[in-house]
């Protein structure tokens, strides 16, 4: 047994000790170490595209907010602010003051390629021209202008939610509020020119028909045949920056650990070459059989997420799905477990054998975290994140299927030291009822998928853009 201790280390030594290990590893042809997005960023595919809309009625006659109100200024800035915030998005932005069905029926026939609409309410038009965008069937956000747009946004609004449109509502002071609105579009539009690899499992036909995202079957074969291309100046760069960033290294040896930088190697080379940005494995049904090399690939999970993409273990699409809808969103990786919940302390307990060390996202502080065997087996090489307490978490599974949604919250209060069950065990304290909570197991499985952070909104606006029910579990 060998043991590595360190204390946390900071964001600057963190990227430093990445840089060491992508130099490591430039003989590869493929990609470096640190983050796979400079060689296949989503972004600059194609930008998601978004007409802004900027109603008002004639600024010349009495009216919210007042008579001589200058819509023109005030359009001009909200335009300025919505570049500056989201640079990676083409806003197409138009003028009217025509609240007729006719003249929304003829901005829709103009657009091609129009990823979403934003109908910016600077004042009340009083027609139907919001309500016919909203119900275009393309993505849409309608924004009130305090004071100014408000009674034609909640009746508009009201009656879109009502008819099942895609739309979100923003009705705030905070201008985030809308960037995140904003962000949900763009989300949808990445997931359709994302690829997902489903290695050693059989892809679920309705992720494309759902999201648009292309899931790839992958064959042991294929991921065992780059396993065995890696040098060993490759892996022994790798592994030693895992070790020198770990705070304990407890029981596995250098060479399990090496298996594992060997088989995070191999899924980065599979994601090159497939231009994918997530991958599930049937991990321990893979090794378990020997259909795979024995190597076990939770610490690369931990290093894809890391890096803002997705690693997902067994093959779990619904979770992978989950993992990449929100990496998009929130630009945060997401953590699936195994609960268990403790109804004497109100809490539950997310526990697996692999967890993120940026839960913030990869331009965040890393946490601590130990490098330990897989728990079942007493075998490999896994991960024991001791992720940040005091923090409101999101947990979710989104369901392709069932078109729903079901999310909980809570505030992480314990890195649960046990020797039972999986190595990372994060115990959140549950916001709302405890035993309400055990009510949905049966029907949703055991998986679970938590993201740090009060995401509740944006998961509310994402479902109504996608059509889902959000259920509430607690």
């Amino acid at each position: 047994m060998s043991t590595h201790n360190k204390h946390a280390i900071t964001r600057r030594e963190f990227m430093r000790n990445c840089t060491v290990c992508t130099a490591g590893i430039a003989a590869i042809s493929t990609m470096g170490v640190t983050s796979l997005f400079a060689d296949n960023p989503i972004a600059q595919k194609l930008k998601t595209r978004i007409k802004v809309i900027f109603g008002y009625p004639d600024p010349a006659y009495p009216n919210w907010p007042n008579i001589g109100y200058d819509f023109k200024g005030h359009n001009e800035t909200i335009l300025k602010k919505l570049v500056k915030a989201c640079p990676e998005i083409e806003f197409i932005p138009i003028e009217t003051s025509s609240g007729k069905e006719a003249d929304a029926l003829a901005i829709l026939n103009a657009d091609a390629n129009i990823d979403g609409y934003m109908v910016y309410l600077s004042g009340c038009l009083w027609g139907n021209l919001t309500e016919t965008i909203a119900a275009s069937g393309i993505p849409t956000i309608i924004v009130d202008h305090l004071f100014a747009g408000s009674g034609e946004f909640l009746t508009s609004y009201a009656k879109a939610k009502r008819l099942g449109n895609k739309v979100i509502g923003v009705s705030s002071s905070d201008f985030k509020d809308i960037v995140d609105a904003v962000k949900c579009i763009d989300c949808l539009k990445k997931l359709k020119q994302s690829n997902v690899l489903v290695v050693g499992g059989e892809p679920d036909v309705q992720i494309e028909k759902t999201y648009g995202t292309k899931v790839h079957k992958i064959d042991f074969s294929e991921i065992n045949e780059f396993y065995k291309k890696m040098t060993p100046t490759d892996i022994k760069a790798c592994t030693d920056n895992w070790i020198k960033n770990a705070e304990k290294v407890i029981e596995p040896s250098r060479e399990e650990i090496e298996k594992s930088a060997a088989i995070y190697l191999a899924m980065r080379n599979l994601m090159k070459k497939y231009d994918a940005q997530a991958i599930t494995v049937n991990c321990l049904g893979g090794v378990y059989s020997g259909k795979m090399v024995p190597a076990y690939p939770c610490l690369g999970f931990m290093q894809l997420d890391n890096d803002g993409l997705v690693g997902a273990c067994e093959a779990d699409q619904r979770s992978t799905m989950t993992k990449l809808l929100m990496t998009y969103l929130a630009n945060r990786p997401g953590y699936i477990s195994d609960p268990v919940i403790d109804t004497s302390k109100n809490q539950i307990i997310y526990a697996h054998c692999v967890a993120p060390t940026k839960v913030f996202g990869p331009d965040g502080p890393s946490n601590p975290y130990h490098i330990r065997d897989h728990s079942e087996d007493r075998k490999g090489a896994s991960i024991r994140s001791l992720m940040p307490l005091g923090e409101m978490t999101t947990t979710l599974q989104f369901d392709h299927n069932k078109k729903q949604v079901i999310m909980h919250q809570g505030k992480s209060v314990e890195n649960v030291d046990e020797d039972k069950a999986c190595r990372t065990k994060l115990a959140v304290e549950v916001k709302g009822d405890v035993f309400k909570l055990l009510n949905y197991w049966d029907q949703w499985g055991w998986h679970r998928v938590t993201f740090y952070g009060d995401l509740k909104r944006p998961v509310y606006n994402i479902a109504s853009l996608l059509g889902f029910e959000v259920i509430e579990e607690a």
